[in-house]
């Protein structure tokens, strides 16, 4: 074994050994599928000789894409010439070279959801069969949905159902033949085209496909149990001729069908390629043995997978621990009161996620901390390209590049307001579209067409004129600036010295910086280039992009609270994973949805694996749903690892006596001495955060009662208590009056 291989262990080693021909890596969580990866390449270069300008690895996102150049890097020389994207940017970067081929003109610009909607909104209102409450979300999801199938809009008419997400499928169709029509003619792609349209230069230009696999000669694809259609044909092309491809994955982490994902793909990966190597990454270094061993008892209960087993590398620690609460409130309160818990004994903030179903969940989960003073970050925040400021900006720069860009056109051309109004903007749309050309060209004819408002829009016209001439002059960065200026966008936003419109001009300014920064890591770089760099983070970057730019507010020590599709790929010392009942997890559409249960106990032993150290389940016997509280019944998942968790009560006290079978639960008492926590000491009860809950109390005006939970310390304790004659009270007991009994 060279020097190289024997840094990883035997199973990492062979994987990482394998040199030519198909090879499938099924890798579990926390197994160290990365480093593997990252091992291997460099084992091809070191050992075999091979260029590095021959390699290529995709995975799924942009950070995900630069840690692997980062890390390899560390190993070999020449890590600077590897191909190391994402399927979309691979995309970008092929089409960018070769697009004439399938129809892109060059400086295509690249559509993203908003700019999608904005078309489509247009189209329904000419589109037969489409009333005016047809919602276009639909029928974008609809189009994302074909496209990611290789779909044409044919193959939506010779589906079987009549209806598919709300619509009739001929008025799709139409729909969508429509919308592909005007993205030509604003010579435009969507970021499903980035595939679709790559796909079918490699199948109709040989000449092409063979100058990308004189490039990619040994293929690399992580998360392979991710790829949708489109994704699983780019590669099945791009390694069709040398077939040296590498596919690492785990079919029991595949969560994203509502995305397009296909699990078949990783699933037939030994049918499509019959004399492919697999190698199983069973060695787990994240979780402790008690986490695994119910991640492991629960995937087995799944059919379509592939057999492995996860296998603790760490010590033993703690148990897992339930606990099912009287309610959503009280659950939530159980998570604030452990929070303060480990926070008291030195637990950073940070190292602690809240994990739920559905992000309505995270609203009650959010006031408990918040009560209890402790920060917290949502996760799924609006991001940093995603805000309208940053998107504004960026149109701009879209128009300037493509002046037939009529989408980005019709987002910026009111703001400033510029008296050009809907009834002006209307009938230059109606003669662009007359005589074959953009809405800008017809802002510099406006004299001809407008009656009223013509030198507004021929003021337009000359404005975008000289931002074309700087996008050639200046820096992304410089461009930005100049930008910003002339339009008149900074000049809008300090006229109204409004918290939000600040906010707005400090974002701004971080898209200089990130446009500066962008510009000394892509030395020549130009502003289309930055464009299609910043496209592509607006659309696929992962979760902790999102939370570092959506949430900049927040303290870097913070609570962090996601949806379980969001923490997949991350890893935290404790979780807690709320809400673990059937019609939540697993979700009540899931249970008439085929191959849904199963998705859905994927997405839990996601995230049973993302715990480190410590995992809490939790459950409430009601909750609140549309207004209405509705009793609850424990998931069938927790049956499935059953024998494998403590339950505790609020406390954090394991509980002697196991209910009798799944849905008959034993509520806390506040008189059982099962769960009547060790009273306090003399001592302790003049420290801050004495009470521990359990304790029985008297208040002047409630009467008696027992404390059922606590948050916070010294002045900012608060506690919840029972009290018999008047219900359940949250108490400052700085200010409560409380007596103990």
């Amino acid at each position: 074994m060279s020097d190289l291989l024997a840094q990883l262990n035997p199973a990492q080693a062979q994987a990482a050994a394998h040199f030519r021909g198909p090879a499938l890596v099924l890798a579990g969580a926390g197994s160290g599928k990365t480093r593997t990866l990252i091992y291997r390449i460099a084992h091809l270069i070191q050992e075999h000789g091979v260029a590095p300008h021959q390699i290529l690895a995709v995975t799924f996102t942009n950070k995900a894409a630069a840690e692997m150049r980062e890390r390899a890097a560390k190993l070999v020389e020449g890590a600077d010439e590897l191909w190391m994207s994402t399927f979309h940017s691979a995309g970008v970067r092929i089409l960018r070279a070769y697009g004439e081929h399938v129809g892109l003109k060059r400086g295509f610009v690249i559509y993203d959801d908003d700019d999608q909607l904005d078309l489509l909104k247009e189209i329904i209102g000419a589109l037969p069969g489409a009333g005016p409450d047809t919602n276009p979300r639909y029928l974008r999801a609809i189009i994302d949905r074909a496209k990611s199938n290789l779909w044409s809009p044919d193959d939506l008419l010779r589906l079987g159902e009549e209806w598919i997400s709300g619509m009739r499928k001929d008025v799709a169709a139409e729909g969508y033949r429509r919308y592909q029509s005007r993205l030509r003619a604003a010579n435009a792609i969507d970021f499903s085209d980035l595939l679709v349209e790559t796909v079918r230069l490699f199948r109709t230009v040989p000449e092409v496909l063979e100058k990308i696999q004189n490039r990619a000669v040994f293929i690399h694809i992580d998360e392979y149990q991710d790829t949708n259609r489109a994704q699983y044909e780019f590669a099945r092309l791009l390694a069709s001729r040398d077939r040296n491809v590498l596919v690492v994955g785990d079919p029991d982490q595949s969560i994203y069908r509502f995305r397009g994902a296909d699990i078949q793909n990783i699933l037939d990966f030994q049918n499509d390629y019959p004399d492919a190597k697999v190698y199983r990454l069973e060695h787990n270094y994240r979780s402790t043995a008690a986490v695994l061993e119910a991640a492991n008892k629960l995937i087995v209960n799944n059919s379509e997978r592939l057999e492995k087993v996860l296998r603790p590398v760490k010590e033993e620690g703690g148990p897992v621990r339930f606990y099912r609460a009287p309610d959503h409130r009280a659950e939530a309160d159980f998570v604030a009161m452990h929070v303060t818990r480990g926070r008291a004994e030195g637990v950073a903030l940070k190292d602690i996620a809240v994990l739920y179903r559905t992000n309505a969940q995270s609203r009650v989960v959010e006031e408990s901390l918040r009560r209890a003073g402790i920060p917290a970050r949502i996760v799924g925040g609006v991001g940093f390209y995603d805000r309208r400021e940053i998107k504004d900006l960026l149109a701009y720069t879209r128009l300037a590049i493509n002046p037939s860009d009529d989408v980005a056109l019709r987002r910026i051309i009111g703001r400033p307001k510029r008296g050009i109004g809907d009834t002006a903007l209307a009938k230059l749309s109606e003669w662009a579209q007359q005589h074959g050309t953009s809405v800008l060209e017809a802002c510099r004819n406006a004299e001809t067409i407008l009656e009223r408002g013509a030198a507004k829009a021929t003021e337009f016209h000359a404005l975008m004129n000289s931002l074309s001439e700087a996008v050639e002059m200046y820096s992304p960065q410089g461009f930005l600036k100049f930008a910003l200026e002339v339009t008149g966008y900074e000049d809008m936003l300090r006229a109204e010295k409004d918290s939000e419109n600040l906010s707005r001009l400090e974002n701004l300014e971080e898209l200089i910086v990130a446009a500066e920064e962008w510009a000394r890591e892509n030395e020549g770089g130009t502003v289309a280039d930055f464009l299609d760099d910043a496209a592509l983070l607006s659309s696929v970057d992962d979760a902790r992009v999102k939370r570092e730019n959506g949430n900049a507010d927040v303290p870097e020590d913070a609570v962090t609270l996601m949806t379980l599709h969001n923490a997949k790929g991350l890893e935290f010392p404790i979780v807690f994973i709320v809400g673990v009942e059937e019609g939540l997890l697993p979700s009540k559409n899931s249970l008439t949805e085929p191959g849904g249960l199963e998705e859905e106990r994927r997405l839990m032993y996601v995230g049973i694996t993302r715990a480190m150290d410590q995992l809490y389940l939790t459950a409430a016997e009601n909750r609140q749903t549309f207004g209405k509280t509705v009793s609850s019944e424990e998931s069938r998942f927790l049956s499935e690892i059953e024998g494998l968790y403590q339950e505790v009560n609020q406390y954090g006290e394991v509980l002697g006596e196991r209910r009798a079978s799944r849905g008959t639960w034993r509520s806390f008492n506040p008189g059982s001495t099962a769960t009547q926590s060790k009273p306090a000491t003399a001592a302790s009860a003049t420290e801050a955060g004495a009470y521990r809950g359990g304790e029985r109390v008297s208040h002047p005006k409630f009467g008696e009662g027992q404390v059922l939970a606590v948050s916070g310390f010294g002045d900012k304790q608060q506690v919840v208590v029972n009290f018999p004659s008047a219900g359940t009270k949250t108490l400052l007991t700085k200010f409560a009056n409380l007596t103990r009994l």
